[in-house]
């Protein structure tokens, strides 16, 4: 947990260089099926392909594989990427499911399908879908922000049985979403085994895509946002390219691998500026023949974080309880980038503990041309403690925090938390411990920034929390 904690101290602390230089940037990403089932079971010659595959990844910033089973340290051994998932096991032990890193990435969580279809082997090893949240940082803007990537590869097949399980692994996933990154960046991308032409596939990611707000970065760059129709012919890629295909050509045929992703409040994706390409021919052989039975896809995403509303500095506490997230509540209906007009203002604040931080209560003022202003109030954790509550002022703003966690039924919580204004009045609960850390609101630039919200997780208590800085009007 302590390894956590510095990851993401580390985090907090380019991150406010970044919001004060209102950076944007870019990083690349890939995701590739490399076929790498036992040689009996292959339809390629993975022990001769996985170690070609290997040198060329170095060039990419975030690389999701699937079929990562028999040869995994095949894969791994030229590769120079510095955070690398481990192995769950070969085929009929693990799920092939792996990452490979550029950034830091923290609460790595395998995730088994619970559904499955008996043919084309999808029952015999435990498929599924992974998490991290990975620390973009991007070393010429010096700031970084967080992203939660999911891994995955859904059942096989084109039967009704298949159609029917890879719904439900759809379906899964997107509940694993909307509770794991509720108010989160987030990129998907896998081998999905689906295709918008097919009927039962088509309902099945129109469902993913709409539940989780996700978007298909080939639906948007390549075909201009028209999805293709259910029912029609499959826009099937031949396999392999003949020599001279166009790249056009190639990004205009569907493949089963897909990316799909989002911003948040606080950070926008600019799907205009953003690529995306069948990366065929930077994985063939001196042949000219593909690396795997399928084609590596890619993209380099263009991000802009918001000038007026920030997640930072850095987290306190542990992976427990359920997540919740601020941004949500407070922007139920805008889309990035955020205009200032539309930041709430925090008004008072109700802390409750005893040993621990049980609650967080805080009450915002919603932007309005009426008079009175609405206000929300949002409340995390339980019932438990005592309350503390501070009211403020017209021109009062939480500036800083001070969080302490601890262990308590070896669980890593939030023991204490203190807020303090730029007035120098402050109110707190719990207790301290030996690992406390303090975090500022960004306060390069000339704009008046405050605390408006939280993110984190909770139950009974509060289990993590960390801040949502914005700019006060």
């Amino acid at each position: 947990m302590k390894m956590l904690q510095k990851f993401l101290l580390l985090l907090g602390s380019v991150q406010l260089a970044l919001v004060a230089a209102q950076t944007s940037g870019n990083f690349s990403i890939l995701s590739y099926n490399v076929a790498g089932l036992p040689e009996l079971l292959s339809s390629g010659d993975p022990a001769t392909n996985t170690p070609l595959i290997s040198s060329r990844l170095k060039a990419y910033n975030i690389i999701n594989v699937q079929e990562d089973f028999n040869y995994h340290a095949a894969l791994y051994a030229s590769d120079t990427h510095a955070y690398r998932t481990p192995t769950s096991g070969g085929a009929g032990l693990g799920s092939g499911l792996n990452t490979l890193s550029d950034f830091p990435y923290a609460d790595l969580n395998r995730v088994k399908w619970d559904a499955c279809n008996l043919n084309s082997g999808d029952c015999i090893t435990p498929k599924g879908f992974t998490f991290a949240r990975v620390s973009v940082s991007v070393a010429d803007a010096a700031g970084g922000f967080l992203v939660d990537v999911y891994n995955l590869h859904t059942d096989a097949g084109s039967d009704e049985g298949d159609i029917s399980a890879r719904a439900k692994n759809f379906a899964q996933v997107a509940a694993y979403i909307q509770k794991s990154s509720v108010g989160m960046p987030v990129i998907v991308m896998g081998d999905t085994n689906a295709r918008y032409t097919r009927p039962g596939d088509s309902e099945s990611l129109h469902s993913f895509l709409s539940t989780t707000g996700l978007t298909d970065l080939w639906v948007s760059k390549i075909r201009g946002g028209s999805f293709p129709s259910s029912g029609a012919d499959d826009l099937v890629c031949q396999f392999p390219f003949p020599v001279g295909t166009s790249q056009a050509d190639m990004n205009a045929c569907e493949v089963v691998d897909k990316i799909f992703v989002r911003g948040n409040p606080a950070l926008s994706f600019s799907f205009p500026r953003s690529t995306y390409a069948n990366a065929h021919t930077a994985f063939i052989d001196a042949s000219g023949a593909p690396l795997s039975d399928h084609y590596p896809i890619l993209s380099t995403l263009v991000w802009e974080l918001s000038p007026y509303v920030h997640m930072g500095d850095a987290v306190v506490g542990g992976p427990h309880g359920d997540a919740f997230n601020d941004l949500v509540d407070l922007f139920p209906t805008s889309q990035p980038p955020i205009a200032s007009s539309a930041v709430p203002r925090l008004t008072s604040i109700t802390l409750r503990g005893a040993n621990r931080l049980d609650a967080i209560s805080h009450t915002v003022q919603l932007p309005s041309t009426t008079s009175p202003a609405p206000s929300k109030t949002l409340t995390h954790g339980g019932t438990g403690g005592s309350p503390s509550t501070l009211t403020l002022s017209s021109n009062e703003r939480i500036t800083q925090i001070k969080a302490c966690s601890g262990k308590h039924n070896s669980r890593t919580r939030v023991f204490y938390i203190e807020l303090t204004t730029n007035t120098g009045r402050a109110v707190s609960a719990g207790k301290q411990t030996g690992d406390c850390v303090v975090m500022n609101a960004p306060g390069a630039s000339a704009a008046a920034w405050g605390l408006v919200g939280f993110y984190g997780r909770s139950g009974d208590e509060v289990d993590r929390v960390a801040p949502l800085w914005a700019v006060v009007q």
